[in-house]
């Protein structure tokens, strides 16, 4: 039977592009998001190009927000047999909101961010790495940022968030070792997704600006560098894949024309 990938935060962006190249490859993907309408049209489009009548479904949702501990240990525990060998977990969901000096910063957002790239990463990992210990292999991909490798003005908490996001990437390398479980984080830089619309609360305008005369990355990028290190050879880990655009060198430093 197919591999089995669990993607977070797949109904848009970077996870939405990964399940729809993993599905293409023929992998059994369990999407996950909070967006339950956008969760079932990717199920019925991926199943649609990619299912067999024959076969078993290659496409499972799971609807929940990682930020409750309750409702991702809920999930997980309701996988049918056939689902729960999950051989590959991408945690990518994330979010940056708001672009403030810490000391106008806003405490919602501050929260927001915590729960979700901090706090939710670990909900999900917590949730799926028994499994991964009892069968003796795994891998864990977890989406990072440039802002968890340097620091920029008014990023602050979103900063620290990925900040943590790093290291725990290299705390649970260490503590996974023995079990065979490989843990591999990816650092994106400028990716146009739904990142800005959101950090923006909505703003196109100044969502639009962030990647004006320079071409970002986009979420097939980083789905391509998810394929490549799931499928290295068991004894390969990518520990750490830092990307940004050709017109990007620093998280504050970007060339743009015109």
């Amino acid at each position: 039977m197919s591999s089995i990938i669990l993607i977070t935060g797949a109904t848009s962006g970077f996870g939405e592009a990964a399940a729809r190249r993993f599905a293409s490859e023929g992998w059994r993907v369990i999407i996950t998001g909070r967006r339950k309408e956008r969760l079932e049209a990717l199920r019925k489009e991926l199943e649609g190009l990619h299912g067999t009548v024959e076969g078993p479904p290659i496409i499972h949702p799971l609807h929940f927000d990682v930020r409750d501990n309750a409702a991702v240990e809920q999930a997980i525990a309701s996988l049918l047999e056939e689902w729960k060998s999950i051989d590959v977990l991408v945690n990518n969901a994330g979010l940056a909101a708001g672009f403030d000096t810490i000391q106008d910063g806003s405490l919602d957002d501050w929260n927001r961010m915590l729960d979700t790239n901090v706090k939710g990463l670990l909900h999900v990992s917590r949730a799926v790495i028994p499994g991964m210990i009892a069968r003796g292999k795994g891998h864990i991909i977890n989406i990072g940022s440039v802002a968890g490798k340097e620091v920029y003005p008014k990023g602050n908490v979103y900063c620290a968030s990925k900040h943590a996001v790093d290291a725990l990437s290299k705390g649970m390398r260490q503590d996974l070792l023995p079990h065979g479980i490989r843990v591999t984080q990816i650092a994106p830089g400028l990716a146009e997704t739904e990142f800005s619309q959101v950090r923006f609360h909505g703003d196109e305008q100044k969502a639009k600006q962030v990647y004006m005369g320079m071409t970002p990355l986009s979420g097939d990028d980083i789905a391509d560098l998810i394929h490549f290190a799931a499928t290295r050879p068991l004894h390969v880990c990518i520990n750490d894949l830092v990307v940004m655009p050709t017109a990007q060198a620093a998280s504050a430093l970007v060339h743009r024309k015109g």
